[in-house]
């Protein structure tokens, strides 16, 4: 089952047994709207979506770009702190640059963020 809490907002999918009891209980206090009860043929794992596979293919980046979004920080500014240009930032957070541990270590500085966070399996 899939069900959704509109305020605050919670998507939850619950499988198993006294299902019922659980979203009663989740009733008395929020409103909460049933998306699907029933697995249908037409779902697929996210991991075979090609949004996953976008997602995935450029992992750093993504997460350097949320991250700086996230720290109120534009390309420039970001690139700034770290002593290179603005187009690198963007290089970087379209995946037409690689990450070295190096600028990970000054970009996750930069970001208060752990730099193992932007880590890809090639550094």
């Amino acid at each position: 089952m899939l069900a959704l809490v509109k305020k605050p907002h919670i998507e939850l999918s619950i499988q198993g047994d006294q299902i019922d009891e659980l979203i009663s209980w989740i009733k008395k206090k929020y409103d909460v709207t049933i998306l699907t009860d029933a697995y249908s043929e037409d779902s697929i794992p996210i991991e075979e979506t090609d949004f996953w596979k976008e997602m995935q293919s450029n992992r750093v980046g993504n997460l350097l770009a949320a991250a700086r979004l996230k720290a109120g920080l534009t390309q420039k500014k970001l690139a700034n702190i770290v002593g290179i240009r603005q187009s690198m930032i963007s290089e970087y957070e379209r995946g037409k640059r690689r990450l070295t541990s190096d600028m990970g270590k000054k970009l996750g500085s930069a970001l208060k963020i752990e730099h193992s966070h932007l880590r890809d399996i090639h550094l």
